[in-house]
């Protein structure tokens, strides 16, 4: 099973045999494509029941949570990687969320769309509206994403918290690195993906 391009990446991020808590896994796609490839022992957390039910047909561990409500029932040391893809924006508490992440894992990997590309900007800054672009595709008015943020708020939010940013990738919307986002990966990258580490 061939991976959609930024679960790839996810992926690339994640030891064999690793104990792995995927947020807001959808269908389990990553989960199932992680337990045949690379052993993991992994769960997931989503709140759709249909997406549930397809975790449940590929054999996906799955629990059903919100991820508003914490991760307090989790004990703290219990996985070696949690994963939250895409969701950050979307969450009431994304300072909380991931505090807890590094409390329960040793690491996590997190993605979000970089508020800061220059087509955002440019929508923003002519247009005089909320951007609309294949990385954030909804209007202002049906949008799920609550707490919009730039690499530049995020590495800022990371240094705050002491968490170490184990490994940055800033991709386009192909989810491929180029030479112009090494340049000015806040400027360029539509999406961002951080593997954190605890405070040293």
């Amino acid at each position: 099973m061939t991976l959609r391009g930024d679960l790839a990446l996810i992926s690339d991020l994640i030891n064999d045999h690793a104990r792995v808590l995927d947020l807001g896994c959808g269908t389990g796609e990553l989960l199932a494509n992680l337990q045949a490839n690379k052993s993991v022992n992994g769960y997931g957390l989503d709140k759709d029941p249909d997406n549930i039910q397809v975790c449940l047909n590929k054999g996906v561990n799955v629990i059903e949570q919100d991820l508003d409500a914490g991760l307090g029932n989790f004990a703290t040391n219990n996985f070696d990687m949690v994963v939250m893809t895409d969701a950050l924006q979307a969450v009431r508490d994304p300072r909380g969320l991931l505090q807890d992440m590094l409390r329960i894992g040793e690491e996590c990997v997190v993605t979000f769309p970089n508020f800061g590309h220059w087509r955002c900007r440019l929508q923003l800054g002519i247009g005089g509206h909320m951007p609309v672009s294949k990385h954030l595709p909804h209007d202002w008015f049906n949008t799920p994403n609550i707490h919009l943020c730039t690499t530049v708020d995020f590495e800022r939010l990371c240094a705050e918290e002491n968490f170490r940013i184990i490994d940055r990738r800033v991709v386009n919307t192909r989810y491929a690195e180029h030479w112009s986002i090494h340049l000015a990966p806040n400027l360029f990258g539509s999406h961002a993906f951080y593997r954190l580490g605890r405070p040293s």
